[in-house]
């Protein structure tokens, strides 16, 4: 890196613009949403998709709602264009649904991409040629008049072009590539000029998609130039703004979101932001940005893990564990605060009645996993950072344990020395496991071999016969209580082996109908103090309480 001061590189600038409006606007309306996955996101990829993995992810945008998909750059590569005969020869594409090709303002190109599109029902004819100063010097050596006048003969050629395609509803898309880096001004100019050459109306707009080709500066300065743009234009009524962000800065998303605060009606982008360089912008989580404020984006991801393992699958890619909401573990807590927040919220959203008609307020979770077809199970996930919550969270959701409060700290100790000890994350099964050899499993130095409860005709209390090993020693036991874990406590003080108090017991059933089993959990303070809890799991609700009674006595030891 150049020390300071850095000479290599300078601030970009400012628009002109005092009195901005956007910063006061909302998203309120739904733009046009174009995919560009399969131009863009192929043209970016190791390995380009070949037809068949092409024709996999249109039918999945088809399937998400896209109603307007670049399909590639028919006059670049004979895949592209073998893959745009398919969709059309094949009648692949779905009622309503555009399909765009991309070209360069140079005729031969220009033709090539009219014979791919013959017979299409609606096509979206993309010409593009750079305007920024710095193209204009390195890559053209051609001035300003001489770069508009390439994107008017485009246009003208074009135009000339459409009864070749007399059964095609066809839309013009223009755009000045390196927008972010061309004078806005200047930009402008161009995009008039094309505009008088195309003749658009209300009822057939023309499209200019303003592409932030590379990110050059802050969203608020990209939403400056089209707030700027889009108020200096002659028939705005006319014309469909369209963004076109990359990520070069990590700020696509909210240079989109700012751009369409700033009067855009147009979004392209692709599937988890596949795309050239540090990629387009990711249209799933600008869409679900949306959904989460109330406004419903007109596509589906209700089945992101499918819409994620296709994408993936096609293109050869992966989405990121902490991508935003496609990655595994953003729906994903470690953190025992966090954990313990989260279980808060969906118990109380549950006792409350947990419907899609009440408004969602959990911590931490800006939207409900289950709209995107993720479960509860994958929210709390449990590793050495983890707290009590999580541990009883995931114990009461996966096997119906509902732990009394004043347990959950032993529980926690007990997972998280485990998840240490071993350095990873544990599995809901290894913290069950681990869980039932500590507290259900506990025989020694106590074991119950066989019990016996009966009543004298007549009397209330309960009479406990019992066998049991202990510190190795067979013995029989009996006591009388007013029900059999007060029965059982009394024979064991009979046998000389009580030196604790029970301070704690409580029951609740596992599961439903004849399958239905019984969780008690029992809490024993001894006279040294120490205080220890003990579970059972049993069909009987007698024995289960005094298998907890013996777990936690052990545990005491």
């Amino acid at each position: 890196m150049q020390k300071s001061p850095i000479t290599k590189y300078k601030p970009w600038g400012t628009i002109n613009l005092a009195d901005r409006q956007w910063p006061s606007r909302t998203i309120d309306r739904v733009p046009y949403w174009c995919s560009v996955d399969l131009r863009d996101g192929n043209q970016a990829l190791p390995i380009p998709m070949g037809v068949k993995d092409k024709l996999e992810l249109f039918k999945l945008l088809c399937s998400i709602g896209f109603k307007q998909i670049e399909i590639g750059f028919p006059s670049a590569a004979q895949t592209e264009f073998d893959f745009a005969r398919k969709l059309i020869d094949d009648k692949l594409v779905p009622d309503g649904v555009a399909l765009q090709v991309l070209t360069q303002a140079r005729e031969h190109l220009i033709k090539r991409s009219f014979e791919s599109l013959q017979g299409s029902q609606r096509a979206i004819v993309h010409l593009y040629n750079s305007t920024s100063p710095l193209q204009r010097r390195v890559t053209f050596g051609k001035s300003k008049e001489e770069i508009k006048k390439i994107a008017v003969e485009g246009v003208r050629l074009v135009k000339k072009l459409l009864p070749e395609l007399p059964d095609t509803e066809v839309q013009l898309e223009y755009s000045p590539e390196s927008f972010s880096d061309t004078e806005v001004d200047y930009a402008l100019e161009v995009c008039e000029a094309v505009m008088n050459e195309w003749e658009p109306s209300e009822q057939n707009p023309i499209i200019l998609n303003l592409p932030a080709t590379v990110e050059l500066f802050t969203p608020n300065v990209h939403a400056d130039q089209i707030e700027w743009f889009c108020r200096n234009m002659q028939d705005r009524n006319k014309a469909i703004i369209s963004l076109h962000t990359h990520n070069d800065r990590g700020t696509g998303t909210a240079a989109t979101e700012l751009g369409l605060l700033a009067g855009a009606d147009r979004v392209e982008g692709t599937l988890f932001g596949n795309g050239e360089r540090t990629g387009n912008l990711d249209i799933v989580t600008v869409a679900l940005n949306m959904y989460a404020q109330g406004l419903h984006p007109n596509l589906n991801f209700e089945n992101l893990d499918y819409i994620r393992g296709v994408y993936e699958r096609t293109t050869g890619m992966t989405v990121h564990e902490r991508h935003p909401y496609g990655g595994d573990l953003v729906f994903t807590a470690f953190s025992g605060s966090h954990q313990d927040a989260i279980k808060k919220g969906m118990d109380l959203r549950e006792k409350e009645g947990d419907t899609y008609g009440t408004h969602w307020q959990v911590p931490y979770l800006s939207i409900d996993p289950r709209d995107i077809g993720r479960n509860y199970e994958e929210i709390i996930r449990i590793n050495s950072q983890s707290g009590k919550g999580g541990v009883a969270y995931i114990l009461s959701r996966e096997y119906g344990l509902d732990l009394p409060k004043a347990m959950h700290p032993e529980v926690g100790i007990l997972v998280n020395e485990k998840a240490d000890s071993e350095s990873r994350e544990l599995t809901a099964n290894e913290i069950y496991v681990a869980f039932k050899e500590e507290f259900l499993e506990k025989n020694d130095p106590l074991e119950l071999i066989s019990y016996d409860t009966s009543k004298k005709t007549g009397e209330a209390e309960i009479i406990c016969l019992s066998k049991i090993l202990i510190n190795g020693e067979v013995k029989e036991l009996s006591g009388n209580g007013n029900g059999p874990i007060n029965a059982f406590v009394q024979s064991l003080e009979q046998g000389g082996l009580k030196d604790f108090k029970l301070t704690d017991y409580r029951q609740h059933s596992i599961g439903e109908g004849s399958a239905t089993e019984s969780a008690a959990y029992v809490q024993l303070q001894t006279k040294v103090g120490r205080v220890a809890y003990g579970c059972g799991i049993d069909s009987s609700i007698e024995k289960s309480g005094l298998i907890a009674l013996v777990s936690a006595y052990n545990r005491t030891r």
